[in-house]
């Protein structure tokens, strides 16, 4: 059914009008520049449609201290500076979250849609590698979409039915679990490993956007009723779905360019062959090429979960998105529920200002993404980076906690470099490492386990992002230091995980540097005896 598929596939319609106005289609590279732009934007948009639960937190469940005073000068004007209440009166909340276990239930509404997102990505992992790449990608999106919009009607229809609400962001929980695996894939199928940490660093700065573009899009709309915070950002996936529909080419071979690690020599069943040395071929070489193009798609088959769970560095990094991820996706879920209830400066800030200022944490996301990927590129040690972002973050969780409160630059200032760190080593394995493994030389260049591989990795640490809310929902109760120091534990276990290929990849490059060393000594020693004998 698959391969039936695979051979029914044509070039997304967008792409086939654009090569009937030019007359002439497009280079590989340009193409390139055109996935990552348009996988850029999907994700952007999964991101976007998620944050509108945690900017509206404090609208559901107001807190006493909400009606106090903002309008304190900031750093970068005044676009924190907003007038309180949003319509609904002083503590008047949204039942049912306003009751004395709102908390709870804001912290279950989100573990609910991190759950369903974790269990649906083990399945949309597997069919990502089966079905159509583009058509799975954009049903997922629209679907996405309507659940999310479907949650801000609660507010025009005055539902006040907490089974509605739940149900809501478990289904779209469901549809959002085809976007990581999905975009990914596409992305490891089209850049080969050479620069792939950079790339996808830069690439990965979507998560960031996403956060930031949907923390602004929803605090905008939402003095005219949180219902608006909703359907924006659902209306807005659902567009980036049919431009995904229209210019998203999974498979190079889609549009007439071999696969990046189809096996085109013997080499092949070793290491996966890099489009970056297929671009250089010689004529001689063409006409293999072109059975590529030809086969390329009937050479796909999907992997197992338990036979990529084998693949060498799976379980050890998934186990370490686990609890990295539970670290990010807490900021992402309650950090403006956390800056409208302390006390910063001596003031509080509206729902409206946290919402804006939590955008911050993710600028410092995007830097981070992008640092990790360039280090790990020039040290080449996915894992060494990534336990190594994970130690720092400890005590910038730490500082953040303790001397944010001092003032609002000094919140501002530790919020983005505790953002740096935290989501550094995130971003790197969700992207580059996941590629990587999914394309790992075990694989012998027969299968594509991209979608799968990531599945396994991203569900796992999704698994961890369901808890980290939900704990969160509780032990804010208890006091916000109890929340950071689960934070800094999880931090340091998800360093401690790589324990193992960390030391394989310091062995690695021991073992290399005394080869190279001793390498100039053989080199040198022909040109020293000589010397000897001429002075004897």
């Amino acid at each position: 059914m698959a391969i039936n598929l695979d051979l029914m596939r044509t070039p997304p319609p967008g792409i086939v009008l654009v090569r009937s106005i030019r007359g002439k289609d497009w280079s590989l590279n340009t193409y390139r520049y055109v996935i990552l732009l348009v996988t850029f934007i999907a994700y952007t948009c999964y991101h976007a449609s998620r944050k509108p639960t945690s900017i509206v937190k404090s609208v559901l469940d107001p807190a006493p201290h909400n009606s106090s005073p903002d309008g304190y000068p900031w750093p970068v004007g005044n676009v924190f500076v907003k007038e309180n209440g949003f319509g609904f009166g002083k503590n008047k909340g949204w039942h049912p979250f306003n009751g004395p276990d709102g908390t709870s239930r804001l912290g279950e509404i989100d573990v609910a849609f991190l759950a369903c997102y974790s269990l649906g990505m083990y399945v949309a992992g597997h069919l990502g590698d089966t079905l159509d790449l583009r058509l799975f990608l954009t049903s997922g999106m629209i679907g996405s979409g309507f659940f999310v919009v479907l949650f801000g009607m609660g507010y025009f229809w005055n539902v006040h039915v907490f089974w509605f609400y739940l149900l809501m962001q478990m289904l779209a929980g469901l549809f959002q679990a085809t976007g990581w695996p999905s975009v990914v894939a596409v992305i490891g199928n089209w850049f080969g490993k050479r620069k792939r940490g950079l790339i996808m660093g830069i690439w990965n700065a979507h998560t960031s956007v996403g956060n930031i573009s949907g923390s602004l899009l929803a605090a905008s709309v939402l003095e005219y009723g949180w219902g608006w915070s909703f359907i924006l950002p659902g209306g807005l996936i659902i567009v980036g779905g049919i431009l995904v529909l229209l210019f998203l080419a999974p498979y190079p071979e889609d549009v007439g360019f071999p696969f990046a690690h189809g096996p085109t020599t013997p080499k092949a069943d070793a290491v996966p062959s890099d489009m970056e040395a297929q671009e250089a071929k010689g004529s001689g070489e063409q006409e293999a090429d072109d059975d590529i193009v030809r086969t390329g798609s009937t050479l796909r088959k999907s992997v197992g979960l338990f036979e990529a769970c084998l693949i060498p560095g799976v379980i050890p990094f998934a186990l370490c998105l686990f609890f990295s991820k539970l670290v990010a996706y807490t900021f992402l879920y309650w950090l403006p529920f956390y800056l409208s209830q302390t006390e910063i400066g001596g003031e509080y800030v509206s729902v409206k200002s946290a919402g804006n200022l939590s955008t911050l944490f993710d600028v410092g996301g995007i830097v981070g993404g992008i640092l990790a990927g360039y280090i790990s590129d020039k040290l080449r040690a996915r894992a060494i980076t990534a336990a190594s972002f994970m130690y720092i973050a400890i005590p910038c969780l730490y500082l953040y906690r303790q001397y944010g409160s001092i003032s609002q630059t000094m919140n501002i200032v530790l919020m983005m470099i505790a953002g740096l760190f935290v989501n550094g080593p995130y971003a790197l394995i969700t992207t580059a490492v996941s590629a990587d493994l999914g394309t790992h030389s075990s694989l012998r260049g027969d299968s594509r386990a991209l979608a799968t591989v990531t599945a396994i990795i991203d569900g796992t640490g999704s698994m961890g992002a369901a808890l980290g809310p939900l704990f969160t929902g509780f032990l804010s109760t208890i006091g916000w230091d109890a929340v950071f120091y689960m934070l800094m534990v999880c931090a340091l276990i998800a360093g401690l995980l790589l324990s193992r290929q960390v030391a394989a990849e310091i062995s690695e490059k021991t073992s290399k540097l005394m080869r190279s060393s001793s390498g100039r000594q053989s080199h040198e020693a022909p040109t020293t005896q000589p010397l000897l004998s001429d002075q004897r």
